[in-house]
């Protein structure tokens, strides 16, 4: 693999690449300078033809040249400096400082004879004033007849584009350099070079879209005017608004998290090991809050329960009633997030093998005594894990605290204040990664629990029966529970398809029809923008994530924990501090993509990309890799075993993780309401201005169509990916 000949061929090859492309960029640098050069001269020669032929006008002449161009400065001298008769007539000082500089003796006498021969020239160093580089230009006024200088003029243009053009090509360079010898390194060196190659693309598109915009978040809040500083940190943790706002997302995060997981265990429990009715309907309600665009459960909320609510107020007469704070937002995110627990709980109490639960009852054991002491034990992992997981996504979430905070203060909206009502980039971000770190912590104690040893007795041939270990009467009070919380979602769906067709809610319900075509014309911009960028997105993110699930769990190479910790790293970030990471990161060279529809896509796709690697790393591990090496052993190269074998048999997960990262794209705001732009709208942000602006009616319309589409691509994905027969299990009553 690493033999002599070929390290040799690998440094002449990088060796010849290297000095080609020195002498391509250097050529190039030197081309724009000489370029940047000659306009400058230019200019400098349209100044000095401005100049006043009265000499004692030349004071003010210095004056009106810095109000003209502000970000340049300029120092007149009479004559030629070091002549006989000149003399300083005014401007910035600190140039004429830089000129008597014992050090650039030589330098202004060069510059000195150049002005009596009537010819500008150009300070062979960079200057630099408060930190902001500048190019020194010295150049000859004329007189009327051209044949002397009666003054000279000191001018410092601003360099800083050219600085930043320099700084660009040398870091193209090294990248391409990095490229190229990584990529002739793996065609060389590597056995596998297409899974090499693949490594590559996914380590760069990580760091390009993960680490490094992290990176200018961290220090954005750690410089200050171009020095190392902790007065950002200083002020948010001294600041008892913020730290109040820390401490009420973490109140709203055990609250929601805890009421999720409860309800979420007793929809699961309910569908998954009793013998109740009409499971796929409650399952399909369930699953409802997940898909649906988030502020279209706050939007409900407001129209029943708000100041004008049709229950508050129409029905109740309630008048000091106010839904807006912490049991607002914990009951609008309990019902949106409780799904996330049912889910997650459903999957481990259908994985339980019975064989333990009937060798209790069996034993005389209270159905009560074997859901206490064996059922609930091995369920234990899977109540942990959801609640974490709805813990993390109340600190994330934004959409509902946006709309419904109140007075109740949240991090994630503070940091969008900080930046769009503020401007203050830096504390936002300080804000945003002050929530990561109740985020990760959580999300780092979910996944070691996780990769824990299972909890669940899984036996060779596993079991198609689960016993119901409900009572009638424990039954009865399920289903009822059940039948209750479904209800209340049922209404808050039907609030929102009634407020279509209402004229102003809470004042005026006449039915109309007018909500409909003004909502369609003046969202159609947005609505038809949103599914553009998300059927671009889906189909990148699906393959991405496959690609990566492949490489993770099928090869081994150096830096594969770092590359898979990148990877899942979004999960754990909330929306606010990436679109704030990707705003710091991409508005300038060499990625300058704000107000672009790129960016949106690159968000869709990375924000979403951590949930495909899960579900295809899960699918694999299912698959024997001996199906692969066999088909390697018959010449099949890895590009043809993944797209005929893996592909194939990954199908599920790719079709899941396709139609995730549609139905959230569609549905996504905390990072792209910082992203979109007047070209790039975003359907969910028109639903909160019309909602922001009282016009319930037109938000609702938009939701309903949302709500739709999600639905439809939802229900496409349940139809092309069916659970296998021989994997269900049926509920049978002792």
């Amino acid at each position: 693999m690493f033999t002599k000949k070929k390290l040799i061929m690998f440094a002449v090859v990088c060796a010849i690449f290297a000095v080609g492309e020195f002498w391509i960029f250097s050529t190039l640098q030197n081309t724009f300078e000489k370029n940047s050069i000659k306009e400058m001269t230019s200019l400098i020669k349209a100044m000095t033809s401005s100049a006043p032929q009265n000499d004692e006008d030349l004071a003010h002449w210095s004056e009106e040249l810095s109000a003209i161009y502000p970000d340049n400065r300029f120092f007149v001298i009479k004559g030629v400096p070091g002549e006989e008769g000149s003399e300083n007539i005014g401007g910035d000082s600190a140039l004429f400082d830089i000129w008597k500089l014992p050090a650039n003796a030589t330098i202004a006498e060069n510059a000195a004879e150049s002005v009596s021969y009537l010819e500008v020239f150009r300070w062979p160093a960079k200057v630099s004033f408060l930190g902001v580089p500048y190019t020194l230009m010295v150049a000859p006024v004329p007189d009327e007849e051209d044949s002397s200088a009666r003054a000279t003029l000191l001018v410092a243009i601003d360099a800083s584009g050219y600085v930043a053009f320099g700084k660009l090509v040398q870091s193209l360079a090294v990248v391409a350099f990095l490229l190229f010898s990584l990529g002739f390194g793996i065609a060389t060196f590597s056995r596998d070079p297409i899974s090499g190659y693949a490594i590559l693309v996914l380590a760069a598109i990580v760091i390009a879209f993960v680490a490094y915009p992290l990176i200018e978040a961290v220090r954005l809040t750690l410089v200050k005017e171009g020095r190392f500083s902790f007065d950002v940190w200083k002020t948010i943790l001294s600041n008892r608004q913020y730290l109040q706002a820390l401490w009420g997302s973490i109140q709203l995060g055990i609250v929601t998290a805890t009421l999720s997981t409860f309800i979420g265990f007793m929809y699961a429990f309910a569908v998954a090991r009793t013998s109740m009715r009409g499971k796929r309907l409650v399952t399909g309600l369930a699953t409802m809050p997940v898909i649906s665009p988030p502020f279209s459960l706050t939007l409900s909320i407001i129209l029943l329960f708000g100041k004008n609510g049709i229950i508050t107020k129409q029905l109740l007469g309630l008048q000091n009633f106010n839904i807006y704070g912490l049991g607002g937002l914990a009951l609008v995110q309990t019902i949106s997030m409780f799904p996330i627990a049912f889910l997650t709980m459903q999957g481990v109490l259908q994985a339980i093998d019975s064989t333990l639960e009937d060798a209790s009852l069996d034993l005389n054991a209270s159905r009560w005594h074997t859901f206490a002491h064996v059922t609930l034990p091995l369920a234990a992992p899977g109540l942990l894990s959801s609640w974490l997981l709805v813990f993390t996504n109340s600190l994330a979430d934004f959409a509902n605290p946006l709309l419904l905070s109140g007075s109740y203060r949240v991090l994630s909206v503070e940091s969008y204040i900080e930046v769009t009502g503020m401007g203050r980039l830096n504390n936002g971000a300080a804000l945003s990664l002050l929530l990561l770190l109740p985020t990760l912590t959580a999300f780092l104690v979910q996944r070691r629990w996780v990769s824990k040893k299972s909890f669940v007795v899984v036996t060779g041939k596993p079991s198609t029966r689960l016993s119901d270990l409900a009572s009638p009467g424990a039954r009865r009070a399920l289903t009822g529970f059940v039948a209750v919380v479904s209800g209340f979602i049922v209404a808050l769906y039907a609030t929102i398809v009634a407020g279509c067709f209402v004229k102003n809610w809470g004042i005026d319900y006449t039915f109309t029809l007018a909500n409909i075509g003004e909502a369609l014309a003046r969202g159609k911009q947005a609505l038809l923008s949103t599914i553009t960028l998300a059927g671009i997105a889906t189909p990148i993110a699906g393959i991405l994530s496959m690609v990566a699930a492949f490489i993770l769990v099928r090869k081994k190479f150096l830096g594969k924990r770092i590359l898979e910790s990148l990877i899942m790293t979004p999960f754990a970030i909330p929306g606010t501090l990436l679109g704030i990471s990707f705003i710091l990161a991409f508005n300038k060279p060499p990625l300058l993509l704000v107000g672009t529809g790129a960016i949106l896509v690159i968000n869709y796709v990375i924000r979403e990309l951590p949930v495909g690697v899960e579900g295809g790393v899960a699918a694999l591990r299912q698959i024997d890799p001996s199906i692969e090496e066999a088909a390697s052993d018959l010449g099949a190269d890895q590009a043809t075993i993944f797209r005929t074998i893996i592909l194939p048999l990954i199908r599920p997960a790719f079709i899941s993780s396709m139609s995730y990262t549609f139905v959230r794209s569609m549905t996504a705001v905390s990072a792209i309401i910082f992203l979109i732009s007047a070209r790039w709208y975003h359907i969910t942000i028109q639903i909160y201005n019309f909602s922001e602006n009282l016009r319930f009616g037109l938000a609702s319309v938009l939701s309903t169509m949302l709500i739709i589409i999600v639905l439809a691509v939802f229900g496409l994905m349940r139809l092309l990916v069916r659970q296998s027969e021989f994997l269900e299990k049926t509920v049978t009553t002792q």
